[in-house]
């Protein structure tokens, strides 16, 4: 994303702006949020806020860039893109995880996306991108005879992503499952099942 001159009052810059609306967004709705409501949460002027963004579309785009980014840069890390299928399967899944725990309320909005919009119809658009790698990623492990072939890699994608995805829902950073513990947990379950 290119660097960008911070403007705003004190009290405010750019990112803190865009965590508050990322926030406001998860809680009542991005088309539910305008402009007034957000200067209204930060306990600003409308007119004062457009020191600090140029619209609430812009403020969408940071946030969707904030998730996809993270997401799509782990797809370019050494260990996704070197060694055996089941080996960068797991990293990607690994890695994923800590960008959702490290980036949770940007990929929340990501994730609730309706595709109302152009800008929601190009992201869910990357993120099928994401989700097709990855299953070309599992039809590689299961070629490979690292991972079992009787259900469909695009089902076995849904169902990995399905887990991985619900996390938004309930998980809390700083409490007593740590981002490593839980990405431990999910590959556990996910590769080796839940019987002893």
């Amino acid at each position: 994303m290119p660097t960008i001159a911070k403007r705003g009052r004190p009290g405010y810059d750019q990112q803190s702006v865009l965590r508050i609306a990322v926030d406001v967004f998860n809680k009542h709705g991005y088309e539910a949020t305008s402009m007034g409501f957000l200067a209204e949460y930060l306990g600003i002027s409308k007119s004062a806020i457009y020191h600090h963004v140029p619209s609430k579309e812009d403020l969408l785009r940071r946030a969707l860039e904030e998730a996809l980014g993270g997401l799509e840069g782990v797809l370019t890390l050494d260990g996704a893109t070197s060694g055996a299928p089941d080996a960068r399967l797991e990293f990607v899944l690994r890695e994923t995880i800590g960008v959702l725990v490290e980036r949770l309320p940007f990929v929340t909005l990501l994730l609730r996306l309706r595709g109302n919009t152009e800008m929601e119809r190009e992201a869910m658009a990357r993120r099928r991108v994401f989700d097709r790698t990855i299953t070309e990623l599992v039809a590689q492990a299961q070629q490979d005879g690292t991972l079992r072939t009787d259900i469909a890699p695009g089902t076995i994608t849904r169902l990995l992503f399905g887990t991985i995805n619900s996390i938004v829902e309930w998980y809390r950073p700083g409490g007593s499952l740590s981002a490593e513990k839980l990405a431990d947990d999910v590959l556990a379950m996910s590769f080796h099942g839940l019987r002893e």
